[in-house]
């Protein structure tokens, strides 16, 4: 079969590929029509409208489902029926572009069709109007969230950006200007709310602003999280070893999120002949970064969801509410060339302000980078990762599960001494400085669970090794990491 090149015009720009790179290619960003369908039209206008809807893409006409080059006879004709149904039957109107390709010595017609820029897109026939998104190689119609995302793209606006309702002065934001006097060294006014996105001139607090204040109202902003005795949710009586719902800002449940994860997880180590190897069970900061991700893009708009954090024998399955944004599954992509498309982009500008997340849409990229760097790592262990229309799932893998008993999956060479148990705490400890440096020994003992004394042998421990130094005041300063 030659390379014929084929010229594709989506997502505002220009792809070059082979015809046999298109053979292979993943079906949610193309789709293959033997003919092209005047009485049905249908058939194949729904996917114009989901293409248009979402990320683009595009179909062609002259090329069977399994992959056989049928050709189209009078192709001009053809090509001018179908910018005729698109324009009469896509409302509003869609950016597309239709070129002729001879494939094979056969005629085959190129439609392209351009990620919109005023969604939603209905394709209007047969006494219906309907809006279709693209699942996997379907275009199915959109549910209520879903053309309700796409109203508030047409008009440049998120949920995180809608107003809450509530006003500024009603609300504490201690948290907040804790977490951004540490990594800015600067105090927190009402003004930078407004500058943030978090709230309006008039002192309404947007949405974002609301998952930010301290005891946030939002009721679907939750993580819950549970520790399974097992391999999944039904291994016996004792199902749960433990369990915690937390609520509140959005920093707070990602900071107590983290700690339960820790707190469930162990660091073995093995001896070498020379040196000592430590041996996580997780990547602590793809655990993080996992985390960040779940609160960052999970669609608030959907009530009665939460984020769910499930910790297996295993594994961590880490769930939050709502697919791809841009309605692909990631199943499909290649998670080093996943563009930054935010659901929620005040929230994950604020996120990046306190240095939880970068901003080049990497999160993906680093959870998986993160967990190779961890001894003993296979491809066995690489992350996964699973979306649906409305749900998002990420899978990492316990490191030393592999290593585990297969009846009692404990590690049999690997023994935690106090030595150790002091080095792991310690580093705990500077991870919780890092992200709250201005947090009280108690809270810090809460965390850790451990006493406020140790909090405070711990800390004169790290100042004395200059790893940490305080900034202020007893009472109003705050630690800074010095690494």
């Amino acid at each position: 079969m030659p390379a014929i090149i084929a010229k594709l015009v989506y997502q505002g720009g220009e792809v070059l590929k082979t015809f046999d790179e298109l053979m292979l290619a993943e079906t949610s960003e193309h789709e293959f029509k033997e003919a092209l369908e005047i009485r049905k039209a249908r058939n194949w206008l729904k996917t114009v409208s989901a293409f248009a809807n979402g990320a683009g893409g595009t179909i062609y006409f002259g090329i069977a489902d399994d992959r056989s080059v049928r050709g189209l006879d009078g192709i001009h004709t053809v090509a001018e029926k179908a910018s005729e149904l698109i324009k009469a039957r896509i409302n509003p109107q869609v950016a597309f572009h239709l070129t002729a390709e001879k494939i094979e010595d056969k005629d085959v017609l190129v439609l392209a069709v351009t990620s919109g820029e005023s969604p939603p897109y209905f394709y209007q026939g047969d006494g219906s109007i309907v809006a279709y998104v693209r699942f996997g190689n379907e275009s199915i119609p959109a549910d209520a969230t879903r053309l309700r995302e796409l109203a508030l793209k047409a008009k440049n606006l998120s949920f995180d950006s809608l107003s809450s309702g509530y006003r500024s002065e009603t609300t504490a934001f201690t948290v907040f200007a804790a977490n951004y006097r540490r990594v800015t060294d600067l105090v927190f006014t009402p003004k930078d709310l407004i500058s943030f996105g978090m709230c309006s001139p008039d002192g309404i607090l947007t949405n974002a602003g609301l998952l930010f204040a301290d005891d946030c109202p939002m009721l679907q902003a939750r993580v819950f999280c549970t520790r399974w005795n097992g391999l999944d949710k039904s291994s016996g009586s004792d199902e749960a070893i433990d369990d915690k719902e937390f609520e509140g800002d959005l920093i707070t449940q990602l900071r107590n999120s983290h700690e339960f994860i820790r707190m469930n997880s162990k660091v073995r180590w093995r001896k070498m002949s020379d040196h000592r190897v430590n041996k996580p069970d997780y990547a602590d900061r793809a655990v993080f970064e996992a985390l960040a991700n779940a609160l960052m893009h999970r669609d608030y708009a959907v009530s009665g969801s939460e984020v769910h954090v499930d910790m297996y024998d295993d594994r961590l399955e880490i769930y939050s509410p709502g697919g791809m944004p841009d309605g692909t599954l990631v199943q499909e992509r290649d998670i080093d060339d996943i563009p930054s498309n935010r659901r929620n982009p005040v929230i994950a500008e604020v996120f990046h302000r306190l240095e939880f997340v970068e901003r080049r849409g990497s999160g993906l990229k680093k959870i998986c980078t993160e967990t190779s760097l961890l001894y003993g790592y296979t491809d066995d262990f690489a992350p996964r990762f699973r979306s649906t229309q409305s749900a998002f799932h990420v899978v990492l893998k316990n490191m030393n599960y592999a290593y585990s008993d297969t009846e009692t999956h404990v590690v049999k060479d690997v023994v935690i001494d106090v030595a150790m148990e002091n080095e792991i705490r310690l580093g705990r400890l500077l991870d919780e400085l890092r992200v709250d440096g201005a947090a009280t020994a108690q809270a810090l003992a809460e965390r850790l669970q451990v006493t406020a004394r140790t909090i405070q042998r711990d800390t004169e421990e790290l100042k004395k090794t200059g790893k940490i130094r305080r900034v202020g005041g007893n009472r109003f300063g705050h630690w800074e990491v010095l690494d």
